[in-house]
């Protein structure tokens, strides 16, 4: 049950940070930030080469308060390199069968980048638990979710770029069942993020309260 669980989890949270970090330290600092603000989920980057040893650490420090899964993986060899260094999700910018097969194979949710319907219904046919709108985020915001969702309803849909404080509750509305989030859940002190998250969560809770 564990790519059930852990989906749910993605989605009852609804929001993820999405971490580069060069430091295990920095990283301990954001994951402290975010769940002391209620977001429990983070994705580490394979931008940079220490992706790995960081998912390991994270989960070695802060176990189940934590979820925490791999972000750019291109190919089948970072998946498993991510999912041996205990990767609980995979995330991508751009959609690979190989991939969807090594994460299916370990049930290990994955949520492939797509620009199109044609390719986010591959996407589901390959296993995803989520199709990231990404980077359509970026050009068409929260009506991207309408692109989508309005021929293709039950469409799980992971967004990030462009996401504010301010047009936030109009992804929510629109359907976006988790929202990621760079700066506001990165940069500054613990306290920073913590307060960051705070204000994100909050915004999620209403919204989705009062649909």
């Amino acid at each position: 049950m564990q790519k059930v669980e852990v989906t749910k989890r993605i989605a009852d949270t609804g929001a993820m940070a999405i971490v580069r970090v060069e430091t295990i330290e920095r990283g301990y600092e954001i994951a402290q930030g975010c769940l002391d603000g209620g977001i429990d989920c983070l994705e580490i980057s394979y931008t940079l080469p220490n992706a790995g040893e960081v998912i390991a650490a994270l989960r070695k420090k802060f176990g189940d308060k934590l979820v925490v899964g791999a972000g750019t993986v291109l190919d089948p060899e970072t998946a498993r390199h991510a999912i041996l260094a205990g990767a609980q999700f995979v995330i991508a910018p751009n959609l690979s069968k190989e991939v969807a097969v090594v994460c299916n194979r370990y049930q290990v949710p994955y949520a492939p980048g797509c620009t199109s319907v044609t390719e986010a219904v591959v996407g589901l046919e390959c296993g995803a638990a989520f199709i990231k709108a990404f980077p359509i985020s970026d050009f068409y915001g929260s009506k991207l979710v309408s692109v989508f969702k309005t021929p293709i309803p039950f469409m799980p849909i992971l967004a990030s770029g462009g996401i504010t404080l301010d047009n936030l509750s109009d992804y929510v509305k629109k359907g976006v069942d988790c929202c990621g989030f760079g700066g506001l859940l990165t940069k500054g002190s613990s306290a920073d993020i913590a307060a960051n998250a705070k204000k994100i969560k909050t915004i999620i809770d209403e919204t989705r309260a009062a649909m």
